[in-house]
C-alpha cells in the first residue's frame, strides 16, 4: 500500500500511468454519456406528475453528485499534501477545483430550470439549494486562494486548509432534506435502498452518473498531466520529453 502511494507521489510515474489510463477513461465516458443521454431523453417514460420536464434529472443529479464528490476528493488530496508533502496530490487538487466549480454551477442552474415547472420559481432559499450555493463559493475560494499568494506553496496550503474545513458542508448538503423542511425532493436513489423510480427511468440515470464520473477522471488526468509538465519543466525527464517531441 505504502509502495503504491510512494509511486503515485512521483510526478514522472503518475504522468506515465495516467497516459495509459486516460484513453480508457475517455472511451468509457463517451460510451456511457451517449448511452445514458439517448436512453434518458428519448426512451425513458415520462414522469406521471412532472411529464417530460423530469428529464433534466439526467444532468442535474450526476452534476450534483460529482460536485460533492470532487470537493471531498480535494479535501483528501489536501490532507495528503499537508501531511506527506506529496506534490502530485496538490497538482491533482488544483486540476480538480475548476471542474468541481463547473459541476456545482451546472447543478444549480439545472436545478433552477427544473424548479420553474416544479415549484413555480427559479430559486428558493431552500436548505439544499443554499448549501449547494455555499459549495460553489467554497470552490471559488479555493481557486482564489491558490493565486492570492506570492509563493505557490503558501497558496497550496491555504487552499488545502479551506478544502479540509469546507468539507463539513458536504454532509449538510446530503442530509439537509432530512434535517429541515425543504422543497427539494429526497435522493432519487441510494446504495442502501431500493430506487423509488421504475427500472427504465433510474437505470439510464445510473449510467449518466457513471459517465460523469468517468468524464471527471479523464479530464482530471489530462489537467494533472499538464500541471505536472508546467511545475516540473526543469526536470530532466520533462526536458527529455520536450526533445522527443521536437
Amino acid at each position: 500500500m505504502w509502495g503504491l502511494i510512494h509511486k503515485l507521489g512521483s510526478p514522472k510515474w503518475f504522468y506515465q500511468l495516467s497516459a495509459r489510463l486516460q484513453p480508457w477513461c475517455w472511451g468509457a465516458a463517451i460510451l456511457l454519456l451517449v448511452t445514458g443521454s439517448v436512453w434518458g431523453l428519448f426512451f425513458a417514460p415520462a414522469d406521471y406528475q412532472q411529464g417530460n420536464s423530469f428529464r433534466i434529472i439526467y444532468v442535474h443529479v450526476p452534476a450534483a453528485f460529482l460536485a460533492q464528490s470532487v470537493f471531498v476528493t480535494m479535501a483528501v488530496a489536501g490532507l495528503v499534501y499537508m501531511v506527506w508533502k506529496i506534490k502530485v496530490a496538490d497538482m491533482a487538487a488544483a486540476a480538480m477545483a475548476p471542474l468541481g466549480a463547473a459541476m456545482t454551477f451546472v447543478a444549480l442552474f439545472s436545478g433552477a430550470v427544473w424548479g420553474v415547472p416544479t415549484w413555480g420559481t427559479w430559486w428558493m432559499w431552500d436548505a439544499r439549494l443554499t448549501s449547494m450555493l455555499i459549495l460553489l463559493f467554497l470552490y471559488i475560494g479555493v481557486i482564489a486562494l491558490r493565486g492570492a499568494f506570492g509563493r505557490r506553496d503558501s497558496g497550496a496550503r491555504a487552499a488545502s486548509v479551506l478544502a479540509m474545513v469546507g468539507v463539513i458542508n458536504i454532509p449538510i448538503i446530503k442530509y439537509s432534506v432530512d434535517w429541515w423542511y425543504t422543497l427539494h425532493q429526497p435522493a432519487s436513489f441510494t446504495l442502501t435502498a431500493r430506487p423509488s423510480m421504475p427500472l427504465e427511468m433510474w437505470l439510464p440515470l445510473l449510467i449518466m452518473v457513471l459517465g460523469f464520473y468517468c468524464f471527471f477522471i479523464a479530464l482530471t488526468l489530462m489537467r494533472t498531466r499538464s500541471e505536472i509538465l508546467r511545475r516540473e519543466a526543469k526536470a530532466r525527464w520533462v526536458q527529455a520529453l520536450i526533445e522527443e517531441a521536437r
